[in-house]
This record gives structure tokens, sequence and C-alpha cells, in this order.
């Protein structure tokens, strides 16, 4: 599936996974989902609102990874798409949509 990243201001970067998205990939009333950054794995809280309304995923390492991989550069403006790819019950790959070819992510997901 395709998401794309959301800043609420410096150093407070998510994936704004999308209401479709929530309700068809994510157990309903689930408390956390696992995410594999590089070699990095790492579990987040979902909020309760995540199915209703507010289907954001924010974590401090999450957030850092983001940054800390694709969002310093001076050309990236606006949220970048990333795909999530399902590698488990409740778990997740990362992947940032190349730019070329945002078809492909869809393709590969």
């Amino acid at each position: 599936m395709v998401v794309k990243t959301q800043s609420k201001g410096p150093g407070v970067t998510g994936l704004n996974v999308g209401t479709t998205n929530a309700q068809r990939y994510f157990q309903r009333g689930l408390p956390f989902v696992e995410l594999q950054l590089d070699h990095l794995q790492i579990q987040c809280d979902l909020a309760p609102c995540f199915w209703d309304d507010q289907p954001e995923i924010f974590d401090p390492r999450l957030c850092a990874w983001l940054e800390s991989k694709y969002l310093n550069s001076a050309t990236t403006r606006g949220p970048i798409p990333v795909t999530l790819i399902p590698s488990g019950k409740n778990s997740f790959r990362l992947r940032v949509v190349p730019a070329d070819n945002p078809a492909k992510a869809k393709l590969s997901a």
C-alpha cells in the first residue's frame, strides 16, 4: 500500500496511512504495528482514533529515520510517498516510492 509522510513540525514526522488503507490493512483495535526500517524493527503504538478520523503513525524513532533518510534534502517539499509492504502479522517494511516511477511502488506492494 502507498501512504505518505506527514509532518506536524520539526521533529514530528510520521505516516498518514489514509482511512481506506487503515480499514483494509490494519485489524481494528490493534494497539501497535511493527515497522521494519532498513535493518531496524520498531513497534509503534496506534491511537484509538487511528481507525476513525486520524489514520496516522507517529513515533520518535520513525520520525528520526524518515527525517535522516528522506526529509533533509533541500529538494524535498511536502509529503513523500512511501510503501508499506506486509511482512507478517501486523508488520510492514517501509520503502520510499522511487521518484521516477510512483506507479512502480503499487506493483511491488
